[in-house]
């Protein structure tokens, strides 16, 4: 596959990735989890995430280049998470390739994190082109985007709160399950019943928009007064009715961009896409409106450094460079 040899980093929350990409093509892809590191407090703790960053990154570059059979002067790009995301992580991986490209002289590019959710999807599947409504939906972030071209991104809604991931987190914590909680809910729902309990679904006026702030204060609401009474549900029940009610949510507002603006693609990309009962549903709607459906494979849908590559090939062969001088900007916006 032809396309421009890329060196790509992500440090923009809790994982250290660096991978090497041509085009489309992903030659190697490292990836360093903190989850171990984090769980003992609940959730990410900034400069921890940072620290563990400067630690991992240097070694992590060697495997990266070594499993792609790449020399560093072979490479035409090297490009990082510019942002969003927390201001300590990615100013390691970003000052780090930008001082290796720097070196090397050769082009530099600082990469919006969720454009790279974007590619994600494009690495799986030549069929993933746009028009496409794209669901993103992470522990930071939970937007429905138009993708009109490449480059050409119409945010149509976004979290008004707490995003999905934050949500699955946040309610995992109360209920003792752990950190991350992504993942925990979504094995504890396989034996659950969705119907248990009803909890709201919030914005049924808005299209797009969602907000998750509202679910966490009933679930908490609902299990202190069960706690109370002494009758408190299955733990896999009241799972499974958190995860039904976010799904809802995310799959109706991804379909409502799909029906207004007549696009006959879906994409989805962000942690909350590994979900398997959300990946159900949007299957399931997306087959009933005969649209196709492009979801990556669970592992690209982390924060991975293949995605960062993606984008950066197709933004250096559009002739786009970032200058040395340029920051990390934490708030960045699609």
């Amino acid at each position: 596959m032809s396309g421009p040899l890329v060196l790509a980093f992500e440090t923009s929350c809790d994982e250290t990735a660096v991978a090497v990409v041509r085009g489309r093509k992903v030659l190697s892809n490292i990836l360093s989890s903190q989850v171990d590191m984090h769980a003992r407090f609940g959730g990410v703790v900034p400069e921890v995430a940072a620290r563990a960053h400067v630690e991992a990154i240097r070694s992590l570059t060697h495997r990266a280049l070594g499993e792609a059979g790449v020399h560093p002067d072979d490479l035409d790009c090297i490009a990082a998470t510019r942002g969003p995301g927390l201001v300590g992580a990615l100013l390691v991986g970003f000052s780090f390739a930008k001082a290796m490209a720097w070196s090397k002289r050769i082009p530099f590019l600082g990469i919006d994190h969720m454009e790279g959710h974007l590619f994600a999807p494009r690495i799986d599947f030549d069929a993933f082109q746009p028009p496409a409504v794209v669901l993103l939906a992470s522990g930071g972030h939970s937007q429905v985007v138009l993708v009109e071209d490449w480059g050409d991104y119409r945010v149509l809604g976004q979290t008004l709160d707490d995003a999905a991931g934050e949500a699955f987190d946040k309610l995992a914590r109360f209920m003792g399950l752990g950190f991350p909680g992504g993942p925990v809910i979504d094995s504890l729902s396989e034996k659950g019943d969705p119907e248990t309990i009803r909890f709201p679904r919030a914005l049924p006026h808005r299209r797009y928009d969602f907000s998750f702030s509202g679910l966490k204060t009933s679930v908490v609401t609902r299990l202190e007064k069960a706690r109370a009474a002494g009758v408190l549900p299955r733990r896999e029940d009241v799972a499974a009715s958190i995860q039904e009610a976010i799904v809802d949510v995310l799959v109706q507002k991804t379909m409502n961009a799909v029906e207004d603006h007549r696009v006959p693609i879906v994409g989805g990309g962000g942690g909350v896409l590994a979900n398997r009962r959300l990946r159900t549903r949007l299957q399931e709607e997306a087959d009933r409106r005969d649209v196709g459906l492009f979801l990556p494979r669970p592992i690209m849908c982390t924060d991975n450094a293949a995605m960062i590559g993606a984008a950066a090939g197709f933004r250096l062969e559009r002739g786009e460079r970032t200058g040395w001088g340029a920051p990390v900007d934490s708030a960045l916006a699609l």
